[in-house]
């Protein structure tokens, strides 16, 4: 191993600059071409052997051996685009009074340097009880199809995931999954001054009601219930005319004591409109309380908790884990920021919890 992989010190300082260089690189989902290189080129230069697919980068720790299990380390390196209210530059990834500055820094920067950084400390060993594979992906801001979700298949058979999102480095031990809903109610057209039609809106109503009253049997012991949220109504064309359709949007959050497909047919057995998803790709996901990585987290003085936002910890079908440095709550702001501290401390608790079961 290289005598600065042995010092996490030299790491951290290999990880805060590689975030600062990434700041400085738009890159808006799908537009993630420059980071994906700059990403590249990085871990080349350190020794590893890498793989990409579009903006995708992948790589396996040195000793691969087919006949262990493999740990999965991810994080996306696509941003939103800057908000209005920025008042400084979102790309000039400066250090002011112990915070790195810049656009993506806190979502999801800290946790994909740190992780790179962590894989390298990992890379070199030899006689590890699991492999790594380290996967840093575009689109995860927009849900994308091209980013993790497309090199899942070439990633081989894994054991479990760390998915690198802000949490303050305290364990996210289920997400949340969503499902967006397109609901049509059909009635018949006729005029409102006669007794014609049959008013859609009204067969909408009933429907509606039961979105907003109904229980699931089976609550997770993290979330509770499910949620499901009517968010948009649209129908009419003028005040004389009975409409012959409603269209109306359900946000239904998943909990981990369901599958997406579940829930999407115990919804179409019991309301009588269409009801279409736009997706049933982003899935509840979870990891047991028990599981060696969840109690080595424990054992370090982390807490567990079940996370309502969505990432692509949705898209993985094995046991994962949402822990990285930096705040939920400063994602997506004006002048966002992650402390150079919290990367520190990401890549020694990283380090801890998967040396601990090594």
């Amino acid at each position: 191993m290289p005598a600065y992989m042995a010092d996490n010190n030299n790491l951290f300082q290999l990880a805060v600059t590689l975030l600062q260089q990434l700041i400085s690189i738009p890159s808006f989902s799908k537009e993630e071409d420059r980071t994906a290189d700059l990403i590249n080129e990085f871990l080349q230069q350190h020794g590893v052997v890498t793989h990409r697919k579009m903006n995708n980068i992948w790589a396996w720790n040195k000793h691969f051996d087919a006949g262990k299990p493999t740990i999965l380390l991810n994080s996306h390196h696509d941003t939103v685009k800057p908000n209005s209210g920025y008042s400084r530059d979102p790309y000039d990834a400066k250090i002011e009074d112990g915070k790195l500055y810049g656009l993506g820094s806190n979502d999801a920067g800290g946790c994909l340097v740190s992780l790179i950084a962590v894989f390298l400390y990992f890379h070199d060993k030899e006689n590890l009880k699991y492999n790594f594979c380290l996967a840093t992906t575009a689109e995860e801001e927009i849900s994308g199809v091209n980013g993790l979700e497309l090199i899942i298949p070439e990633l081989g058979k894994l054991e479990f995931g760390i998915v690198g999102e802000p949490t303050l480095m305290q364990l996210a031990i289920a997400e949340r999954g969503l499902m967006v809903l397109d609901c049509v109610a059909h009635g018949r057209a006729g005029h409102a001054a006669r007794e014609e039609g049959d008013n859609a809106i009204y067969k909408a109503l009933t429907d509606i009601e039961w979105f907003r009253s109904f229980k699931f049997p089976k609550e997770s012991e993290v979330f509770g219930p499910i949620k499901m949220s009517v968010t948009i109504i649209n129908a009419g064309s003028q005040h004389n005319v009975v409409p012959a359709s409603c269209t109306f949007t359900v946000d239904v959050r998943v909990t981990d004591a369901y599958r997406n497909e579940e829930v999407l047919d115990i919804i179409r057995q019991h309301v009588s409109c269409d009801v279409n998803p736009r997706s049933i790709r982003l899935k509840p996901s979870s990891i047991p309380q028990e599981h060696p990585i969840v109690q080595a987290g424990i054992a370090l003085g982390r807490t567990t908790y079940g996370s309502p936002t969505t990432s692509d910890q949705s898209l993985l079908d094995i046991p994962s884990i949402k822990v990285g440095p930096g705040d939920s709550a400063r994602s997506h702001t004006a002048d966002e920021f992650v402390y150079v501290d919290e990367i520190q401390e990401g890549i020694e608790l990283y380090i801890k919890m998967l040396e601990s079961i090594n």
